[in-house]
């Protein structure tokens, strides 16, 4: 695999320490076109940089880690921490800290297994080493700055509830990703905005891998989480890199998604005007009965949705002509989303197409929305016509 990995990408692959990120993770721009390898490791980068340019053709070494639990842990303390005692807690390892008094171990030790690892294939990984999750404490304490951590589903959503604060400063500091829970036999998806709140870059994904500040989701598998996903990089030009808002990188930021103070609302408006050559879905003809429904996902308080009346027999031409307005806490995490369905009375709504983009990315004025089918693909001409503006 290592040779495979070298011959394709030959000086893309990322084999060794950049020069100025000896001790701090790189910046996108410095990681510009390369690929980086994400796995286990074997020794410390400073072992792995004396190695490169050496023969490690067949080299095998034994590495010990924890064993795989059946079932996510559960976080000790259940109540939510508030803002004040994480601080105290923070304040408490530093004294700790600068008096040479950290505890050596702050958990139970676990069974361990031996697993072997090519030696080729584990100097390759050099700011994206895998490394199991233990707490919050233990990574400001012990982590290293290139190990990145995976948190299970279920346990990541359970500390986003009660260690909210502690959950978004180990995300400032660490690549996490977020992997789902296994009885997700069917590769469906969990919602990434819940992790998106809280700055988490990472999560697994069973056809392809990106780590930047998103939900990488099993893509095989069409829905709302994919639209998200997609709407999401819709931001900045599609480049595949969007900087995190400046509260989910300022040190000093006591941002809590589901606890919004001081924040600076915006208030979109928008008239819904009609909708153009809208798909038919399963229908052989243009009569269907068609409406909107346009939905905001961001923090808890602003996932809001509302719903234009039907208009009947008309997916030529439908017109609305109907006024929404939503009033965004935190327009930087918001995302907007328009669904065009064809109601049904007896067996339910039929999904015809949707666009989902972010909130801050709309313009003012009136405006065309493409729609894509449910598994991405534009539906040109399908479109809505809508006018937009915006209070703040």
């Amino acid at each position: 695999m290592a040779d495979v990995l070298q011959t394709t990408f030959g000086d893309s692959l990322l084999s060794d320490l950049l020069d100025d990120y000896i001790d701090k993770l790189p910046s996108p721009e410095a990681l510009k076109f390369k690929v980086l390898v994400k796995n286990k490791k074997i020794g410390t980068l400073k072992e792995t940089h004396e190695r490169h340019g050496f023969n490690k053709h067949g080299k095998v070494e034994e590495l010990e880690e924890e064993e795989e639990q059946e079932q996510e842990e559960e976080e000790e303390v259940k109540e939510i921490e508030s803002y004040d005692n994480f601080l105290t807690r923070l304040n408490q390892e530093t004294e700790m800290e600068e008096k040479k008094t950290l505890p050596i171990t702050l958990f139970k030790k676990k069974k361990v297994r031996k697993i072997r690892i090519s030696l080729a294939l584990s100097d390759l990984v050099i700011y994206t080493k895998a490394e199991k999750f233990k707490s919050f404490q233990y990574s400001r304490l012990y982590q290293q700055f290139n190990e990145n951590n995976s948190i299970g589903e279920t346990q990541a959503r359970k500390l986003s509830k009660t260690r909210a604060y502690e959950f978004i400063f180990h995300t400032k500091n660490f690549i996490t990703r977020i992997y789902p829970k296994a009885t997700r036999a069917d590769s469906s998806n969990f919602n990434p905005q819940e992790f998106w709140n809280i700055g988490c870059q990472m999560e697994y994904l069973k056809q392809n891998n990106r780590w930047l500040d998103f939900m990488a989701l099993n893509f095989q598998t069409p829905g709302l989480p994919m639209d998200l996903q997609n709407g999401k990089f819709l931001d900045n030009g599609g480049c595949g890199y969007i900087l995190k808002p400046h509260f989910l990188r300022d040190a000093k930021s006591n941002f809590n998604p589901s606890k919004i103070r001081d924040s600076n609302p915006l208030t979109l408006t928008m008239r819904l005007i009609s909708g153009i050559q809208l798909p038919l879905g399963n229908s052989s003809s243009n009569k269907i009965d068609t409406l909107v429904i346009v939905e905001v996902f961001g923090v808890p308080n602003d996932h809001m949705k509302q719903q234009t009346r039907v208009v009947k027999k008309n997916a030529f031409s439908p017109r609305w002509n109907e006024t929404f307005t939503f009033i965004i806490q935190v327009p930087e995490l918001a995302l907007i989303r328009f669904v065009v369905e064809n109601q049904g009375l007896l067996t339910g709504n039929e999904f015809l197409g949707q666009y989902t983009l972010p909130v801050l990315c709309m313009d003012k004025g009136y405006r065309r929305i493409p729609l894509c089918s449910k598994t991405g693909e534009s539906l040109e001409p399908a479109s809505l016509f809508v006018y937009v503006w915006y209070i703040r």
